[in-house]
């Protein structure tokens, strides 16, 4: 199975639509959201091309293939906007015998760890930086963001196939690779 994580989408339609042909381009099975949807919240600049109606409409119309958690930005008024669940701290799925713990993280991420089993992986946004290590014999992975990113890191997304995760930017490229 071939999962795509975006975070931190933040209402940016130009970045969205970029992120469109990348998901044309790689085929996931299941697009995986990790908040941060619409607003752009009062902390972070406006994103480029801020446009979340464009965002809306693009994510309703793939909806049937995606799994997506609450943003500290998400709100009920996004719900009632969206035609998929988004209010959710967090999800597991699971995915080559592990299990997947999805959520934003700014409650759960490598400092605050869930219960989870050794080999088991959360995976994360909210930081804005591409990340990968192990805490405690769990697996804390981040895509990055899309549209506003943070310390020098490029605009990226993830992709977890079989067992290898990768970070890529918006040209595709591997920004950075983690073997599971």
């Amino acid at each position: 199975m071939k999962l795509m994580f975006i975070s931190d989408i933040h209402g940016s339609g130009y970045h969205f639509k970029r992120v469109m042909d990348c998901i044309s381009m790689e085929k996931p099975d299941f697009v995986c959201l990790l908040g941060d949807l619409l607003y752009h919240g009062p902390r972070n600049p406006l994103p480029e091309g801020y446009d979340p109606e464009f965002v809306i409409e693009g994510l309703n119309g793939m909806k049937e293939s995606i799994i997506s958690v609450r943003g500290n930005c998400d709100t009920e008024v996004d719900q009632m906007v969206l035609e998929f669940p988004i209010l959710a701290d967090y999800t597991i799925i699971l995915s080559d015998n592990r299990r997947l713990f999805l959520t934003h993280g700014h409650h759960y991420n490598g400092s605050n760890m869930p219960k989870l089993t050794k080999g088991d992986a959360v995976i994360h946004g909210h930081t804005h930086i591409p990340s990968a290590e192990i805490v405690d014999g769990i697996y804390v992975l981040g895509p990055g963001s899309i549209s506003l990113p943070k310390e020098g890191t490029p605009h990226s997304y993830g992709i977890l196939e079989e067992d290898l995760f990768t970070v890529k930017d918006m040209e595709g490229n591997s920004y950075l690779t983690y073997k599971l």
